[in-house]
């Protein structure tokens, strides 16, 4: 039996009225609050849906929130009223399941030429923080020395999750409630490795453990046996929940180990070949669609010379490689030409790199499989380095997002577009310091700073409403 069709709907929130239409409510979504009033095609169910005699459906919240909420829903802009604070507005957002409304109300779709300073918060600890991570809903947490601040997304932090003096090298979200960090061993012990912790609470659910029964040196002894090891860059596999991390043993057992998100039980481990680095690495980044591989970064100055891969577990293989033994760069021992980070380019079919400079170079991917180096392409940007060179400059990060290349160098992020990535904007405020690490996710850009470990949070404005 279908329901009543009624487009005027009242509600009593905390004993106040306020009367709106189920057109209105449909803009909140089926998996909201008001989404389980109605049927679904949005008429009232034949048992009323919870409505009183009086056509009413009582709610005991705040009122107050309500209105702001309701005319949310009704023009799409959030304008909150000097008697509501948007602590309570948010939590009521999460009470009636619309608080991805007010976060699309709050800040628009990520785009790096509109980006625009939003806050700036300062961090606990001086000193130069190891990374800072976005979460997928709009949060950050910055990694510390042993300690992790964590932050969700109105920049509320909970709990620090403290190592007890193991060094963190690496943080990453699994989701908005689960945190993975990786981290140096402590000799003698089996403390170190990778944990995933709550990211709310700083409880830690369990540890991953590694083994090497498998490897050439422990094929016939160790079998099963727990290891301790450092885990350091840190990859996380969205399609498949795979965990990977760059690994460092006793016995010189260095490779990349994979983990299952859920289980949290080891599933492979790819030991790296003589000659090469994997276990060193400074950064992994999960390519899919047609490569299906891991790109795996060791840098200088971590080594003396720079080795980048891409790794088919499917095979196991390292099926495209480069380094730079043997180049140009290693006769002239010049620091500032080296290699600082790299980001591979899906959609173009290529690995970025780029030196002390913010040089930009390129190389070609779709020479996989022939396992010969590449040649890296060189585009000069040095041109647009302008003003003077900050006390403590920090080493420049790469990142990808969107179509976009983003590059930090000092204290400013430079963005890059089109095929020939052009130079279209920069990001820059006036104090803080060189960025040490940059992250974007959940729609925003955080810039953590070597000062005092001060972080920006950078959104882009929301689009204007058209009426």
């Amino acid at each position: 039996m279908g329901g009543t069709h009624r487009d005027r709907i009242r509600f009593n929130v905390g004993g106040r009225i306020f009367e709106t239409t189920a057109t209105t409510l449909a803009n909140a979504g089926r998996n909201s609050f008001f989404g389980a009033i109605f049927d679904d095609n949005w008429d009232v169910p034949s048992d009323g849906g919870g409505l009183s005699q009086s056509q009413e459906l009582f709610i005991d919240r705040n009122p107050d929130c309500f209105a702001v909420l309701l005319d949310l829903l009704r023009t799409g802009d959030l304008n909150i009223p000097l008697n509501v604070s948007e602590k309570s507005l948010y939590r009521e957002a999460s009470f009636y399941g619309i608080l991805d409304h007010v976060r699309a109300a709050k800040w628009g779709q990520f785009d790096g030429n509109r980006l625009r300073l939003s806050r700036s918060v300062s961090g606990r600890a001086p000193g130069d923080g190891t990374a800072i991570r976005a979460g997928p809903d709009g949060g950050c947490c910055v990694a510390h020395g042993s300690i992790v601040h964590v932050y969700d997304w109105m920049l509320e932090e909970h709990p620090p999750l403290n190592l007890d003096h193991q060094r963190v090298n690496d943080v990453g979200f699994i989701d908005s409630e689960n945190i993975v960090i990786t981290a140096c061993e402590r000799l003698g012990t089996l403390d170190g490795g990778m944990g995933l912790f709550s990211s709310t609470t700083g409880e830690l659910r369990y540890k991953f453990e590694v083994n090497h029964s498998n490897s050439p040196e422990n094929k016939d002894r160790d079998k099963g046996t727990k290891k301790g090891f450092t885990a350091g860059a840190l990859c996380l596999n969205p399609d498949d929940y795979r965990i990977f991390s760059s690994c460092r043993g006793r016995s010189n057992e260095y490779g990349i180990g994979v983990w299952d998100q859920v289980t949290g039980k080891q599933m492979d481990f790819f030991y790296e070949s003589p000659g090469w680095s994997l276990g060193d690495a400074d950064k992994l980044q999960w390519l899919g669609g047609v490569y299906n591989c891991l790109l795996v970064a060791t840098l200088f100055p971590r080594k003396d010379n720079c080795y980048i891969s891409l790794l088919d577990f499917r095979i196991r293989d390292m099926v495209w490689s480069w380094s730079d033994i043997g180049g140009p760069l290693t006769l002239t021992i010049v620091d500032e030409k080296r290699v600082r980070d790299a980001v591979a380019m899906e959609e173009a079919n290529s690995i970025c790199v780029v030196n002390e400079n913010e040089d930009l170079g390129f190389m070609d991917l779709r020479m996989m499989g022939s396992r010969s180096s590449s040649t890296i392409r060189w585009s000069s940007r040095i041109r647009f380095m302008k003003g003077l060179m900050p006390d403590e400059p920090c080493y420049p990060k790469l990142a990808v997002h969107g179509g976009q290349l983003f590059s930090s160098m000092n204290d400013c992020i430079s963005v890059f577009c089109g095929s020939d990535w052009v130079l279209t904007s920069r990001l820059k405020r006036g104090y803080g310091g060189s960025i040490c690490d940059f992250s974007i996710g959940g729609d925003r850009l955080f810039a953590l700073h070597s000062e005092e470990n001060v972080f920006d949070i950078w959104e882009a404005p929301p689009p204007p409403i058209i009426i």
